[in-house]
């Protein structure tokens, strides 16, 4: 029996410690699952697992759990830089800058209400009572890399031993609340009816075609662009369009720039809705063409081709000349799930999806020389993933001076890895770096890195919490996040809708992705049938993040040194 002993309480043992992380992880997934009235914590459950086992004496070698704790934060926020980095400069492009600015605004509100809860409610001669407010404030936002990168910034200045994780787990639950109840008061306040809301929606989206790919069937009778290359006619029409075949005299081909336009010759013609109907009043008149059945013509076939060879990797779609080599036209580039135009200045990278149109053989030839080898998408880059650390780590260590403050500053295992994976996704080929990763291999590697640091974190704390909780601070903290939570969500949605007149589903997601809140996106999408929540969660979500962890390493090093 002794061996049972040793696997439930030795912390030295390795099965333990085992034993421990699995037990801890798994009754907390399996928690999260668990919905009331269709909201669930759901990750951040296996932080309460973690408490539990921690405070009924299951712990680990300290030295070990904090290692895993560290390692689990830089796998999370390394993933997580390489998920949003594509989108994350173009988020600040036409509607997201006013999405954009209304997160900062929140972001802002969360410090200056957080700032003001402290010198309320908490002990201004307690050392310890400011890292405790940003952990509560992280908590408040549901933030838990925010959370790592506090933690993080308490070693810098030596007060590792505040457990501020206690503050962000009183303030979690209520946040979770809060980020859908606000909004269902705004609605009320402002008296929005959610018929018209789905009906403005419906609008926008039957507006909304200067980015949607439309596709007709036109005859040439315009006689003052017959004779004319295609080249030469999209200048004169001023419009972007791609001609992926042509029949001319009962032949099917492939058209390229230099291609010449006849009278009676039929176009298949892509270009955006907004473009369709002044190309097609311009060129001629609308036909029906099956172009298959044509005799004496060899069909051509539409296929999508992924780019797997890594040389290509960094190149442009002009560089490859895949049109004048095999008589093919690339009608457009699919990048992860976001659909791209095939301008010849496009730079290409390992993943992409061509469509490409032309003969059989020539579309297979274009396949052997992209690479079209799905296999190899399967097999992740470790050597990226692990260069991109490592960096990452290099880049978090170098401390930096800010003026007013004595103490340097880092990034840390929060903000350096996250700040590299963003560049590495969005440049990383200019250095030759492959950094496609599979949507599944990405999620793995995200929601392992969580696991890892959120049971780490409430094992660690699991020793205080319940005296935290029912004869410490606890009640404090829990009133002082939902402060920290609704006042800045209440002001921030009002403004969007008084403001901006913004969509009240669109504030939601937008509210959301400014908390970093999971459970307020899920709620927010079984409110409706269209996808506005999500699109402005994804919005301001890559910039919010990065704020987040910025300015909870830069409250806890501004106030020690103001303390």
């Amino acid at each position: 029996m002794e061996w049972i002993k040793s696997l439930m309480f030795d912390s030295e043992s390795v099965a333990h410690m085992l034993l421990l992380y699995s037990f801890v992880i798994a009754s907390g997934v399996a928690l999260g699952k668990l919905k009331f009235r269709g909201v669930s914590l759901g990750v951040a459950f296996i932080l309460f697992a973690g408490i539990v086992a921690g405070h009924f004496g299951f712990t680990g070698n300290p030295k070990t759990v904090s290692f895993v704790q560290d390692f689990g934060l830089i796998l999370f926020v390394y993933s997580l830089g390489l998920q949003v980095g594509p989108s994350f400069f173009t988020s600040f492009r036409r509607g997201g800058m006013k999405m954009n600015r209304l997160a900062v605004l929140m972001v802002l509100l969360n410090i200056v209400v957080a700032i003001g809860v402290y010198l309320l409610f908490f002990d201004r001669n307690d050392v310890g009572s400011f890292p405790m407010l940003v952990g509560v404030l992280s908590g408040a936002v549901t933030n838990t890399p925010g959370l790592g990168a506090a933690e993080e910034a308490l070693q810098q200045v030596g007060l590792e031993e505040v457990d501020i994780a206690n503050g962000y787990a009183c303030a979690y639950p209520l946040a979770v609340l809060g980020v859908i109840l606000v909004p269902m008061i705004v609605k009320v306040v402002c008296r929005i009816k959610d018929d018209v809301e789905n009906r403005e929606l419906d609008l926008q989206e039957q507006q909304d075609t200067s980015v949607k790919p439309a596709r007709q069937y036109i005859e040439m009778q315009n006689e003052r662009l017959a004779g004319r290359t295609i080249l030469e006619i999209r200048r004169i029409l001023n419009r972007e369009f791609i001609c992926s075949r042509l029949l001319h005299e009962g032949n099917v081909i492939t058209p390229h720039h230099d291609t010449v336009v006849y009278l009676g010759d039929q176009l298949c013609v892509v270009s955006s809705e907004d473009d369709a109907e002044p190309i097609l009043a311009l060129l001629g008149s609308a036909v029906d063409v099956e172009w298959d059945r044509l005799k004496g013509s060899e069909p051509l076939v539409s296929r999508r081709i992924v780019i797997t060879k890594d040389k290509l990797n960094g190149k442009t779609l002009g560089q490859l000349h895949l049109g004048s080599i095999y008589d093919v036209t690339i009608t457009r580039v699919v990048r992860s799930g976001t659909e791209l135009f095939a301008s010849a200045s496009l730079t290409l990278q390992i993943g992409d999806r061509l469509t490409v149109v032309g003969k059989e053989s020539s579309v297979a030839a274009v396949a052997r020389r992209v690479g079209n080898e799905l296999k190899r998408l399967d097999a992740p880059n470790l050597a990226t993933l692990f260069i991109g650390i490592m960096a990452g780590v290099l880049f978090g260590c170098i401390p930096f001076s800010i003026p007013g403050i004595p103490t340097p500053m880092k990034l840390g295992l929060a903000g350096g890895p996250l700040i590299v994976a963003i560049l590495i996704s969005r440049f990383g080929y200019k250095m030759g770096l492959v950094t496609y990763t599979k949507a599944s291999a990405s999620m793995m590697l995200r929601e392992v890195g969580i696991s890892l640091f959120l049971a780490s974190v409430g094992i660690r704390s699991g020793a205080s919490f319940v005296e935290t909780l029912t004869s410490g601070d606890g009640l404090t903290y829990m009133f002082s996040g939902l402060l920290i939570t609704v006042i800045p969500v209440f002001i921030t949605a009002l403004v969007a809708r008084k403001r901006y007149g913004m969509n009240y589903f669109t504030i939601i997601g937008l509210v959301a992705g400014a908390s970093t809140n999971p459970p307020a996106l899920a709620f927010a999408n079984n409110q409706t049938g269209h996808d506005a929540p999500a699109v402005a969660y994804s919005t301001v979500y890559p910039l919010t993040m990065f704020l987040r962890i910025l300015t909870a390493q830069l409250m806890i090093l501004i106030g020690c040194a103001v303390a």
